[in-house]
């Protein structure tokens, strides 16, 4: 039996994932596609949901977790007057409001009061797990789960349009990772004392990708293998991005990459950095320590294709 070998890909496909599929599922569509050894995604899209879903690919998905953090951009349309169990169009009809007139006293009164930080409870239709189980498994048999608030931030809350017949307002939302759409609509219709659920959820951008292409399937399955590869974005360009940047010497780079921690001439604050040499090649990424030195932390390794 001949055994198919797995091609050596790093770096970080934008997918414009559609609705009606998960995310996982979209993953394994990519990975398949790229026929790569390994992958992983950077936060979930509902399949209610389109838009952008940061894949990494390799080496990529060792600094996912920086990706995770990001702050992120949704567009959603939210149905005022009808409350759901999941808080979007899936789930059973709970309840039913007359609509307020939606002056622009009222709107404007809205807008402010779900920007800045926020506290905000996980709704129990979420992959939030409780003793193991996610909480959607538990809200389907019909259970509810106390749920401790977070704290989230809306950077920016804008209206782009407003649909008096149909009830429905559409919205520009910039906020913080782990900010729950649905939750924030639900509590916008509680503000405006007739209730209100997603109809329509679509991401724009994870940060730093806000000016980047994002790619669907059917495009990416007619080309060839070397143009695939050339619609990854590299590692380094994504993470100078988002940290902070040191370039060390040649020397200094080997001994990181044995695992030493090394003194460090420049001045920089304590935290992540993103560790290049003087020529400019990415090595991975490191911390500089309350002592100035530079620790490695997550470096970038050589790998083989692998045959299955």
């Amino acid at each position: 039996m001949l055994k198919k070998c797995r091609e050596i890909v790093d770096g970080i496909l934008l997918i414009d994932k559609p609705i009606g599929i998960s995310s996982n599922s979209a993953l394994q569509e990519a990975k398949h596609l790229f026929n790569a050894q390994k992958a992983g995604h950077t936060g979930s899209l509902d399949p209610l949901a389109s838009g952008m879903l940061p894949i990494c690919f390799g080496e990529a998905t060792k600094y996912s977790r920086f990706l995770l953090e990001e702050k992120k951009c949704y567009q959603t349309v939210m149905q005022l007057g009808v409350t759901t169990t999941t808080g979007d169009g899936e789930g059973d009809v709970v309840n039913r409001e007359p609509i307020p007139i939606l002056t622009e006293e009222l709107l404007a009164q809205m807008l402010s009061r779900f920007q800045g930080q926020l506290q905000q409870i996980p709704p129990m239709y979420s992959a939030i797990k409780f003793q193991g189980q996610p909480l959607y498994k538990l809200a389907r048999q019909g259970k509810e789960i106390e749920r401790q608030s977070r704290q989230i931030t809306v950077y920016g809350l804008q209206i782009d349009e407003i649909d008096a017949q149909k009830g429905c307002i559409s919205l520009t939302i910039e906020c913080s990772t782990g900010t729950y759409i649905r939750t924030l609509v639900e509590d916008m219709g509680s503000f405006l004392g007739c209730g209100a659920h997603v109809i329509a959820l679509r991401r724009l951008w994870v940060w730093p990708f806000n000016q980047h292409e994002m790619f669907n399937f059917d495009d990416l399955t007619r080309l060839s293998q070397p143009s695939l590869l050339s619609m990854l974005l590299p590692l380094q360009t994504v993470l100078t991005a988002i940290l902070p940047t040191l370039k060390v010497t040649n020397m200094a780079a080997s001994l990181l990459q044995k695992g030493q921690i090394i003194p460090f001439q420049e001045q920089s604050k304590p935290g992540w950095a993103a560790l290049l040499t003087l020529s400019g090649e990415f090595i991975g990424v490191g911390e500089v320590l309350e002592d100035g030195r530079v620790a490695p932390r997550r470096l970038l390794q050589q790998k083989d294709a692998v045959c299955v």
